[in-house]
């Protein structure tokens, strides 16, 4: 039997294997994990994120990272929005092993997320969602800023800004 999920429940479901109830079903298949969102992350997914992980017995601490687009002012014309871009099945890849470094490097982490964007964010919207788990606080912040690091240095995601004008740049 075939399921329709929106994005924001199969999102949640990717990240909180192996059972979520979604809607009235109970879910204890894999499915292909992705860690792209169309759109702005919503408030909506963050919040699921958060309620489904504060259930976890194991952690003590969670670190969260918003990253939002800002309205910057480049050459005299300010952003209005960034167009994310990816090469989707290397952002899987890539996704993971940013997971297993992490997972190395902090040994006391239960839990790595990662959702970015793609598509049309507008300022002030968020962009990239990275929540983390772990037994004692220390070890998820400096895990959540490890976690920024690597994305931002290997996740094949690119930005076109959109300035006001509706002129673009590459970044």
């Amino acid at each position: 039997m075939i399921y329709r999920l929106n994005q924001e429940m199969k999102l949640l479901y990717c990240h909180l294997l192996p059972e979520v109830e979604v809607s009235e079903f109970k879910f204890w298949s894999m499915i292909e994990i992705n860690y792209l969102t169309e759109g702005p992350v919503s408030q909506k997914l963050i919040s699921l994120l958060i309620e489904k992980m504060g259930r976890r017995t194991d952690s003590g601490g969670h670190s969260i990272f918003l990253g939002q687009v800002r309205a910057d002012e480049i050459d005299g014309k300010k952003v209005k929005a960034i167009e994310y871009s990816a090469y989707v099945e290397l952002v899987n890849i890539e996704a993971e092993n940013i997971k297993k470094k992490i997972f190395s490097a902090f040994p006391d982490v239960k839990s790595v997320n990662i959702i970015h964007s793609t598509g049309i964010v507008n300022a002030g919207e968020i962009s990239l969602f990275v929540f983390i788990s772990a037994g004692h606080r220390h070890q998820s912040i400096q895990a959540c800023s490890k976690t920024v690091e690597l994305i931002k240095e290997n996740l094949p995601v690119w930005k076109k800004e959109i300035f006001e004008d509706d002129s673009h740049k590459w970044k």
